[in-house]
């Protein structure tokens, strides 16, 4: 395995932060972490790193015991923090110098492999480029391009593509696709669910330090979701109360958050039926999504 984890606990103060997490990630897969804020998530890739002890429990990481032997398993490991720390001071080319030398590389291996890992970050022309006149895209393909000086095993990426625009995304999706095409092991979390769907080929919720479920994206949807969803909004007619309590029966379960009700539907044709009929509603007919089971696992609440 990859990584394995086994009845790791973690508390601070009263809170227990992980509560008996096991898992184990086979070698080029990629392994997603879900849950809300506060679930746990970053303070599990910490354990797995040892960067942080654990209270109780067992982790191997690339063969490795950790904590104890922490320091070699991170020299074939790579890591996208949740927020990036590239030094200002520097061009785009010496962060990667910089950082290849933390690794015992010599400054002939890492020059030799900068022009590749621009190019990889589709950032080819921006070697002698300051860190301050890079847009917040370039600075976290910069810090993707940066975990795999070291030519990793294993890369760990803690939210890589929150706060990117949907091209930005789009081209970290397609390098993390070629990273695991070429053998590498991802372990990642993200709060995007059309992300965990489209990368992870196994995946665990999360939610107050604990594993809620396991599986690949289309057998949580398959086990957990109606295979259906209409989600029917309210346009200032008021009148979706009384449609909801109208129509319940034509769904298998109904959720109400705000102006707007979920049909959850294994033949929704009787709702459409209803809705081309109705005033004042408009709707959208999908099928059931990662971001679905999510929502049931966890909650529609806020989490801050």
């Amino acid at each position: 395995m990859a990584l394995s984890v086994s009845g790791l606990r973690k508390t601070y103060g009263d809170t227990e932060v992980v509560a008996g997490l096991s898992f184990a990630v086979e070698p080029g897969t990629c392994f997603g972490l879900l849950g809300p804020n506060g679930a746990g998530k970053t303070t599990t890739l910490r354990l797995c790193l040892g960067l942080t002890a654990p209270d109780s429990g067992a982790i191997t990481l690339n063969g490795y015991p950790i904590p104890a032997q922490a320091q070699q398993a991170r020299a074939r490991v790579g890591v996208v923090p949740q927020f990036d720390n590239l030094d200002p001071d520097f061009t785009a080319s010496e962060n990667l110098l910089v950082f290849g030398r933390y690794f015992g590389l010599t400054v002939t291996e890492i020059k030799s492999r900068i022009p590749d890992l621009l190019a990889f970050a589709s950032l080819g022309s921006k070697a002698d480029a300051r860190i301050s006149t890079l847009s917040g895209g370039m600075k976290r393909r910069l810090t993707l391009a940066r975990a795999l000086v070291n030519n990793p095993d294993i890369v760990f990426l803690d939210e890589p593509t929150t706060g990117l625009d949907p091209q930005a995304r789009h081209l970290i999706w397609e390098r993390l696709k070629q990273l695991k095409s070429a053998g590498k092991t991802l372990i990642l979390t993200t709060h995007f669910m059309d992300e965990a769907e489209r990368l992870c080929d196994r995946l665990i919720v999360i939610d107050h330090g604990k594993k809620i479920t396991e599986g690949s994206p289309r057998q949580l949807i398959a086990e957990h979701i109606e295979p259906q969803v209409v989600e029917v909004f309210d346009e200032a007619s008021r009148n979706l109360p009384a449609f909801v309590e109208a129509t319940r029966h034509l769904a298998e379960r109904v959720e109400l958050s705000g102006e707007t009700a979920f049909f959850y539907c294994r033949e929704p044709q009787a709702l459409l039926a209803k809705l081309a009929a109705a005033e004042g509603l408009r709707y959208v007919h999908r099928a059931s999504n990662l971001e679905d089971v999510f929502i049931k696992l966890t909650g529609r609440e806020l989490r801050d």
